[in-house]
This record gives structure tokens, sequence and C-alpha cells, in this order.
């Protein structure tokens, strides 16, 4: 309790002192409160302190919202969030190092959830409780002490060329061939194919406008076999859905993110017992670009990544290739 009451003095003190006179009212609050017991006097002030909670956490999304985090994001912080400050039922002044990570603790147990999403988990809440600081809402972000969660490097596995061309050649409708070539040959987000329209297509240059995560526009291109197939589809159609890709019946609704993904669960049935799903394309170009000696940093705006790290989990370097450079380079 001792150390809640000073750490409520000194986040109420932020905005009158300094870092160094903070650290020396932390000190004299530290030695004035040694050998004194404190009775706590029970004080309902819950419904206070949740709606300040809430207007913070609401602060913290509208700042993400304004640097350009979708919707989803936004969606998943706030309930990433929220679920902490629900379970800890505390004014976030005084939320500890010590209590989100027996939190983590206890998600990881009760939940059987991976290293990955914990560390997913951690992040989100360092990101929020750093603005906090940044805000001087809070003297210290809680979680800085709170280091990366290590988690083991796994594989993932991508489409061979036999698989892709199994894939293509099960197609009846030419929408699905167009389909599997754009998602092989650009490696776009998923998210980024169903938002295309007919119109951001340049078939001179082969290549096309997409918009990313925070709606960050860059340029994906496509082989010649995409521009083909992709033609012979439009051809095709005789409706005005302004779409790339529609649905194959009347009212032609423009193709959603669950179309794309069930059509190519149907197609993997058909070929193999092996799942096919739209992100393993995307992996799949990453692998295949840094095989054959694209640069990476060439690869990481391919993708539309911000931070190279994030590229190289995508790439798998295939270990012939390995061995074959030591061979060339060392002998």
């Amino acid at each position: 309790m001792k150390k809640e009451i000073i750490s409520d003095v000194l986040n109420k003190m932020i905005p009158y002192l300094d870092n160094y006179q903070l650290q020396k009212l932390k000190d004299v609050l530290t030695v004035s409160f040694s050998g004194i017991s404190i009775e706590v006097e029970e004080v309902n002030e819950t419904s206070d302190f949740v709606s300040s909670n809430t207007d913070r956490l609401n602060s913290f999304l509208s700042s993400k919202k304004v640097e350009g985090c979708s919707s989803q994001s936004l969606e998943y912080y706030h309930k990433t969030i929220e679920r902490l400050l629900s379970s800890l039922d505390k004014d976030i002044t005084r939320i500890t190092t010590e209590d989100i990570r027996k939190y983590l603790a206890n998600y990881h147990d009760k939940r059987k959830v991976s290293k990955v999403t914990i560390d997913n988990i951690r992040r989100i809440f360092s990101s929020f409780f750093s603005w906090l600081e940044d805000e001087e809402l809070i003297m210290k972000s809680p979680v800085r002490r709170i280091h990366k969660v290590k988690t083991n490097k796994v594989v993932k596995d991508t489409y061979s060329d036999e698989m892709l061309e199994k894939m293509r050649d099960s197609c009846v409708q030419t929408r699905d061939l167009a389909l599997i070539d754009m998602l092989t040959s650009t490696g776009m987000r998923v998210g980024e194919l169903v938002k295309l329209n007919k119109a951001d297509i340049n078939f001179q240059e082969r290549e096309c406008v997409v918009f990313g995560k925070g709606n960050k526009e860059r340029l994906v291109y496509f082989d010649a076999r995409t521009k083909i197939h992709l033609m012979h589809y439009l051809n095709e159609r005789h409706d005005r859905n302004p779409a790339l890709f529609v649905s194959l019946n009347a009212p032609h609704y423009r193709l959603k993110i669950g179309g794309v993904e069930a059509r190519l669960k149907k197609i993997g049935k058909t070929v193999s017992n092996e799942r096919v799903y739209p992100h393993k394309f995307r992996r799949t170009l990453a692998t295949a670009a840094i095989d054959k000696g694209m640069p990476i940093e060439q690869v990481q705006h391919l993708l539309g990544h911000q931070r190279i790290d994030t590229t190289l989990q995508y790439a798998m370097v295939n270990q012939i290739n390995v061995k074959n450079a030591h061979r060339k380079y060392i002998g």
C-alpha cells in the first residue's frame, strides 16, 4: 500500500516537477513512510477510477487512429487493454510491473496461448503505457522492465512450384485462376487484394496500387501470366461492379476476405491435404525473392513492411542455397 501511495503522489506531481525533483520526492517519501504501518480505510472509488481509465484508453486509441492504425488494429488494442484493466481493477496510475507480469503469466497458463501471442500483448501494453508516460499521465511505464518474450523460431512452410501448378490446374473458374496468380506474383495481403478496383490495374506496366496497413499506398507488380489470366477474367464479366474480384453469382458483390479464404480452402482440398490460405502466398513470394538474390530492402518495400525485422520473419532461406553460397564464398 505504501508503494501505491507514493506512486499516486508522484503521478499527481508530474505536471509540477521535473524528473530530478520527482526522484528526490520519491526518496523523501520512501524514507518518511519506512517503519510506518498504514491502515486502509475502505472507500468506494471504483466508479471514479474506472471512468478515468476509460477516458485514458479512449484518448490513447484516438492518438493511434490519428497515426493511421486500421479499425481492426484499434479494436484489437481496445479489447486487449480493456481486458487488462478489468482484470486488475485498479487505477492506471497504480498498476505496477509485477501486476502486468502476473497478468501475462496467468493469461498464458489459462488460455494456453503461444509465446508469440503473449509477446504481442506485451507490445500493446508497452505502447499504451509509454504513451501515458509521454503524455505525463504516469511517471514511468511499468512495462519498461518486462522484456521481449523469447520464442522458438519455427521455419514456416511455403508453397512449392508443383503445388502452385496443381492449384492452377484445379481451377474451374477463370476468376479463381486470376486470383491465385495475383496472390502468387504480387505477395499482397488478402485485405489489400479485396480492396482493389479494376481501375487500379495498369496492364501496360503490369502493376497496381494497393493500400496497405495504415492506408499507406504502394505499388505492387504482377507477371505476364497473371496479366493474361486477369484480362481473360475481366473480359468474361458483364457486371458493373468496379471491384477487381467479385462473387461468381449475381448480383456479383465485391469479394470479401472470408470469400477468398473459403475459395482457397476448397481449392486446397481438391489437390491435396495441405491447407491453402492467402497469407502463405505472401511468405512464398518473400522466400523465392530472397532465394533468387533480391536485396532484403527491396523485398521489404515489395511487401510494404515498416521494419526489416518483419520481412526477415516472412522469408525462409533455402538451405541448398546456403550450402552453395558457402562453397562459393568460403570454399
